[in-house]
């Protein structure tokens, strides 16, 4: 199992359950995956993480940090060294925003941020010349979703003195309407407990470029407010600049919160030289198999990025079709159980 995140953990159980030897591999210092390292704490209690993780451990799951594979790990030698590999490595290139000014001090990824707190809560010191903290400073999160709200939540406790957060799709309404329809997920606004907390919304937003200050860092960004056209048969909508409406904001730390477009490719990907889908997923067939022999994928690496009840079941059937491949190239152990058990049994 390359990666330790909630699909990797579910189909590592599901398999140790039925009697194979699982080995996890997790390119970090501890086992988690997003569930350590990507939401925080005030979300998810790691001791929740840690009890499953013993469990895990005393069902017979060998866990092995430090191993990032098609790295510091061949990956063609992993694959030569085992019966089935499944990669749970998740959708981690985010999403960046090649503007004027980006290279300038003080712009960071959401992830690098989140991953730097979940790193001091549980002990660890983080290098000052390394370091991203809101801590007396404005910050701007740019993007509305689960990862901006995370953002807002950590900027308020490392104690921020204001956070901005700018999106820039219009404000959804504040109730559900009959377009999509139920049972499809509704269109509304949602405030999360974050944004409860502090700090303010801005919709309909463009960020155009950021501002330096003397010494390389920013110190603003410029901003533009957006109309949006009525959606057509696609549903796309057009997108037009107010002519006039540009505005600055003053930060001293900006956070890209703007979701992640595929996994990384450079190392595991390009050393087992897998197919990939139009979005740049792991391309795999309806047994979860990839273009690689007895290679499979689950997670985010191949559906995209998603929640984590969806990891959790996807990996639940990825371990189905692997005990499926293994146990039809030998026979089945005296006793063995043939189906697969709830997780939560």
């Amino acid at each position: 199992m390359v990666g330790s995140g909630p699909s990797g953990l579910a189909a590592a159980q599901q398999l140790a359950r039925v009697g194979h030897n699982v080995i996890v591999y997790e390119r970090q210092d501890r086992i988690g995956g997003l569930l350590r390292y990507g939401i925080p704490n005030f979300k998810l209690d790691k001791s929740v993480l840690d009890k499953r993780l013993d469990q895990l451990k005393a069902e017979g799951v060998e866990f092995r940090v430090s191993q990032h594979i098609g790295v510091n790990v061949d990956a063609a030698q992993l694959v030569d060294e085992n019966d089935a590999v499944v990669l749970a490595c998740g959708s981690e290139e985010p999403r960046d925003l090649p503007i004027e000014g980006r290279d300038m001090g003080g712009i960071h990824f959401a992830m690098d941020f989140l991953r730097q707190q979940n790193k001091r809560n549980a002990g660890d010191t983080v290098s000052p010349d390394d370091s991203i903290s809101a801590e007396g400073k404005r910050v701007v999160v740019i993007g509305g979703g689960d990862t901006g709200s995370d953002c807002i939540g950590t900027s308020h406790r490392q104690g921020a003195v204001d956070v901005i957060n700018l999106e820039l799709l219009p404000q959804p309404p504040a109730s559900r309407g009959s377009n999509p329809p139920w049972p499809w997920w509704p269109y509304k606004l949602r405030t999360s407990h974050a944004h409860g907390e502090g700090g303010s919304r801005e919709f309909s937003v463009m960020t155009k470029r950021f501002l330096s200050d003397d010494d390389g860092n920013v110190r603003a960004l410029e901003a533009i407010h957006l109309e949006w056209g009525e959606p057509d048969a696609s549903g796309r909508r057009e997108m037009k600049e107010v002519a006039g409406s540009e505005f600055e904001i003053e930060c001293e730390l900006v956070l890209l919160a703007m979701g992640f477009v595929h996994p990384v490719h450079s190392g595991l990907i390009e050393q087992l030289k897998l197919s990939l889908t139009e979005r740049g997923n792991v391309a795999t067939d309806n047994q979860w198999k990839t273009s690689v022999d007895k290679v499979f994928c689950v997670g985010d690496m191949t559906r995209g990025q998603s929640l984590v009840v969806w990891a959790i079941s996807d990996g639940r059937r990825t371990a189905r079709a692997v005990d499926t491949f293994l146990m039809g190239k030998s026979e089945l152990p005296r006793g063995r159980k043939r189906s697969l058990p709830n997780m939560l049994a």
